[in-house]
């Protein structure tokens, strides 16, 4: 672990103490930033969280006094390694978040830079005007890191790039002074150029340096092809070079053309004016054109790029086929045929679905014509979001290759003229093949820009020197075809040494002049762009080092072990979008907007503290433990992570495995053992349910276990399921027609507490034809799971699976009503149980049911009509239970109560809920759960008319709606039970 250099701590405990935002150095913090979505490691000296332009001034006096450095940094997903660095990382995602003044009429609007560009889009939809610019990192990249990279998108061939939008920025120099950029008339560059200081001395050098005819013939030459509009190789002074002060005919100049895309080298950002275009036709649909090559698909694109479409991009078959396996993608796989090696996704949109349709269809028309392709779905408005989802996901998807050897980002960002584009890619894949290599193709195939990437193993010396050696040989390609080496992804550290081959050495000359006239001190994120260290070095890895491997209880082998769970995670950031973005991933993170609660920082603490790790138990770091704290193991990231990463299981297995060093805390048994308690209690559960809500035992307990003191505990039925299923079971009616049998799960919160709903479910079914089953088995373990009591999660495991493993097929399901507890069996189960059930843990998942689920599928299957329930109307709010919505669906709650002809059901568009087990009683947690609460379900639940329902399968779901909103929400089943007639 590099530590912060002694003599420097006295310093940066007295600048930490003299700005309003924050300043931290310690070894997590550090841990957190070292790295971004590249393949780059380097730890910074401390983490800066500026609240203000003085802060920001600050920042810089401290860095040219001390001789450091600032790196500024957004979202964090950069793919070159621009956010990595050794001196003071700039974080302006937390508190320079405003939308600070908008202008209809003239359509711009200026915002800080850790506005997210969708947050923003969001604000502007109402008003008929869109930030146009769009990455498949939109729900988080933000505009300051989409100014620093110059940021295209998917539809940049109708609306171009970032740079295209920027009107004005506001930045403060090196000198500590503010200067704000903008477009210039002759007059007014001159007179900037009269100006003292260094505002006025970036004016003189540039008219100088591009005055100069030998300068511009360089420039001209050797720049890439004009009708490349993806460029972003060094600085833009190609794009200078076409103002008016240089050329008659040019354009107004604006420096801000220089400074997008330079990636925070020259002057740090606090203020965007964007320029905004309007709307675009409200209906969408896209072709899916199937290829059985890649070379046909190039082709398709120069066919496609005749017709008006706003988007053509393409999938190659090696991420098709990471979408398989993929738990959230996999269901956006509706729209393919057979096995294509290549999927070109067109878009097109209209005024109406007809008018897009016809757009499409000419263009089906002509590549069957030209012979392309061989299957053309036309992806309808309502499935589009879903199908440009699938595409989004790639890059992040490609890290789910199994093993070390991963697809790295190097060459990722290549463009070249469209109409060379299908001759490049057959002169790459040869190269590639010279090299073993299987490329992958992801690309911008309209904007002749493909994201191909190698599959190596970084962590093999011959594979680093491999990355080196193939992103140069790409390099000299990419030169040939005159084409760009960084079309939007930037240069950083890893394409910026191939610069003088891209443009010449008297131009990259010309940049180094730039960036230290601007930046004489080298204080602005140094070694990117101009004078950086060979790409293959500050790598996350070393040569030839070995993974540690850990014993651990859960079985991680489908990985290769735990710590390569953690390094699945490629840094994408999917697990920074905010709450409107939808999902449930990272509840921690969206209320509390620090790194450190996100699946990614999550991630690489675990990798780094276990990578470097030399204690006798790997695990025993407090600083993983405070990482991990905030985790609800909501199991979002098992599904929305297009890694997959799994926290919820590494939170459990580190909880074991620290709780060995440390010894488990009084609270944690208490919360593992909830099922043996609430037997207890359930004896003489009058005088229990009083000593729960007792003021003065309540309090007790609930001070003694470290209960938040606000919770109300639930309260123990006065029959619990199992004792009343055998007394009652047989009297209730028997139908006339059994459908089916099934085995009801009595899971350990639906048999003590809610009793009601458990008997509700019961008659349920059995009105509906159902012949219900229970017999003995054992707790699900979702508590001993959720504060890491393995060997008793794993006995309950065990011995379920022996129990039903005989009793449960596909004609025959097991049945649960709490979605914890009975989807443990889908997901935790085959990876906890002994060796010898493993195989019989797998086949009973699939046989496992979720009540929704179940209900829902007959529904489909034509066994549960509507005409058995009411036509009244009814109006239905519906929140998910996480687990639910990563393992199962919420399609089949939503079907199961649209059943009744007239309820409409709405689903409250909230991700976790807060509550999340025992989190949200916890005291230290109390706050943070309800805040969670408060962002999208409390709201909607507040807001809901007195006669709507409000629906929640989860036990604490609804005892967080409970104590939340002071509302009841109901079990579906319920409802259902209600609207029988």
């Amino acid at each position: 672990m590099t530590l912060t250099k002694p003599n420097l701590l006295p310093a940066l405990e007295k600048l930490k103490q003299t700005l309003a935002g924050e300043l931290k150095f310690d070894s997590l913090t550090k841990t957190l930033y070292a790295t971004d979505a590249s393949v780059y490691r380097e730890v910074p000296l401390a983490v800066a969280f500026p609240k203000t332009d003085e802060d920001i001034m600050q920042l810089i006096s401290f860095a040219k006094s001390h001789k450091t450095s600032l790196i500024p940094r957004t979202a964090g997903t950069s793919l070159a390694g621009q956010c990595v660095g050794n001196g003071i990382v700039v974080d302006v995602s937390k508190h320079f978040t405003s939308i600070l003044e908008f202008n209809k009429e003239e359509k711009w609007v200026r915002v800080q830079p850790g506005v997210v560009r969708d947050e923003l889009n969001r604000f502007l939809k109402p008003h008929g005007l869109f930030f146009s610019p769009i990455t498949s990192t939109a729900n988080r990249a933000m505009i300051g890191g989409m100014v620093g990279n110059n940021s295209s998108g998917t539809t940049s061939i109708v609306y171009g790039t970032t740079r295209d939008k920027v009107m004005e920025l506001k930045t403060i120099l090196a000198d500590g002074n503010t200067a704000v950029f903008g477009g210039l008339s002759k007059k007014e560059f001159e007179e900037k150029c009269m100006l003292e200081g260094l505002e006025g001395e970036v004016y003189r050098q540039v008219k100088l340096e591009l005055s100069d005819p030998t300068a511009q013939k360089n420039i001209e030459e050797n720049f890439p092809k004009k009708s490349i509009h993806r460029r972003n190789t060094g600085y833009a002074v190609d794009a200078l070079l076409d103002t008016e002060i240089f050329k008659e005919d040019g354009l107004p100049f604006n420096f801000c053309q220089l400074l997008t895309g330079s990636e925070g080298t020259l002057a740090f950002t606090t203020e965007i004016k964007i320029s905004l275009d309007p709307l675009p036709d409200p209906i969408e649909v896209v072709v899916a054109a199937h290829f059985e090559s890649i070379n046909q698909s190039m082709l398709a694109a120069q066919v496609a790029m005749k017709h008006p479409a706003t988007a053509v991009e393409l999938m190659d078959k090696i991420i098709l086929d990471c979408t398989k396996e993929s738990i959230e993608y996999s269901k956006n796989r509706y729209f393919v045929e057979g096995d294509p090696m290549a999927l070109l996704m067109v878009e097109f949109t209209g005024k109406t679905e007809a008018e897009a349709r016809s757009k499409a269809e000419k263009l089906i028309q002509d590549l069957q014509q030209a012979g392309l392709g061989y299957a053309y779905p036309v992806i309808g408005p309502d499935l589009v979001r879903s199908a440009w989802a699938l595409r989004s996901a790639g890059l992040g998807l490609l890290a789910n290759i199994p093993g070390d050897r991963k697809a790295v980002a190097c060459i990722e960002d290549t463009a070249v003229d469209i109409e060379d584009l299908a001759s490049y890619i057959d002169e790459f894949d040869k190269m590639m093949e010279a090299y073993g290599q299987e490329p992958v193709h992801y690309a911008h195939a309209g904007a002749g820009e493909i994201h191909l990437r190698p599959i190596l193993d970084l962590k093999k010396k011959e594979d680093q020197e491999a990355f080196y050696n193939i992103s140069l040989d790409v390099a000299k390609l990419v030169k040939k075809y005159n084409g760009s080496l960084s079309g939007e992804h930037g240069d950083g550290r890893v394409r910026a040494p191939f610069i003088p081959l891209m443009v010449g050495e008297e131009n990259y000359q010309l940049f180094r002049r730039i960036k230290y006239t601007w930046d004489p001190d080298n204080i602005f994120n140094p070694g990117k762009i101009v004078d950086t260290a060979p790409m293959n070095t500050f790598l996350r890895y070393e040569a030839d080092m070995q993974t540690p491997e850990q014993e651990t209880l859960i079985d991680f082998g489908h990985v290769g072990g735990f710590l390569r769970m953690a390094e699945k995670c490629n840094g994408s950031g999917d697990c920074r979008k905010l709450p409107a973005s939808g999902g449930t991933m990272c509840p921690s993170y969206q209320a509390t907007r620090n790194e450190r609660d996100t699946t990614r920082g999550r991630a690489n603490t675990l990798r780094e503290f276990l990578t470097l790790d030399k204690k006798p138990n790997p695990f025993d770091h407090p600083e993983i433990k405070e990482a991990l704290d905030l985790c609800l193991s909501c199991k979002g990231c098992t599904s929305e992570c297009p890694s997959n990463v799994d926290m919820a299981s590494m939170k459990a297995e580190f909880l074991y495995q620290y709780q060995k060093q440390h010894g488990i805390p009084l609270r944690s048994k208490a919360f593992a053992h909830i099922n043996d308690l609430n037997g207890l209690a359930g004896i003489f559960p009058g005088l229990s349910n009083f000593a729960l809500s007792n003021g003065l035992t309540g309090g007790l307990m609930k001070s003694i276990l470290g209960v938040a003191p606000k919770r109300q505990l639930p309260s123990i039925q006065k029959v619990n399921l199992r004792t009343w299923y055998k007394k009652n079971y047989a009297q209730l009616p028997v139908p006339k027609k059994i459908i089916k049998t099934i085995y009801l799960f009595v899971d350990e919160f639906t048999n003590f507490n809610d009793t009601e709903i458990g008997i509700t479910a019961i008659k349920l079914l059995r009105k509906l034809g159902y012949e219900i089953k229970v017999v003995d088995h054992q707790e699900s373990g979702r508590s001993a799971l959720s504060k890491g009591l393995l060997e008793k999660a794993k006995k309950h495991a065990d011995a379920n699976v022996k129990v039903f493993k005989e009793l449960i097929d596909g004609n025959t399901p097991l049945v649960g009503i709490e979605p914890s507890a009975i989807l443990g069996f889908r997901d935790e189960y085959p990876k906890l149980v002994s060796k010898e059930l493993v195989e019989d843990a797998k086949k009973l998942k699939f046989h496992t049911l979720l009540i929704d689920e179940f209900i829902g599928r007959e529904i489909v299957a034509g066994n549960i009509p509507a005409h058995l329930f009411t036509k009244e109307k009814k109006k239905i709010k519906l929140h998910g239970h996480c687990h639910q919505k990563a393992l199962s669906s919420l399609s089949w709650t939503q079907k199961m109560l649209s059943l009744p002809e007239n309820y409409e059901v709405e689903t409250i568009p909230s991700g976790c809920c807060g509550m999340a087990g025992s989190f949200g009683y916890e005291k230290e947690h109390y706050e943070l759960s309800m805040q969670i609460g408060e962002m999208v379900l409390f709201p909607a639940v507040r807001d809901a008319a007195l006669d709507t329902l409000i629906a929640a399968p989860g036990t604490s779901c609804r005892h967080q709606i409970a104590d939340g909103t002071g509302k009841k929400a109901k079990h579906p089943v319920e409802i259902l039970w209600e609207a029988v007639l």
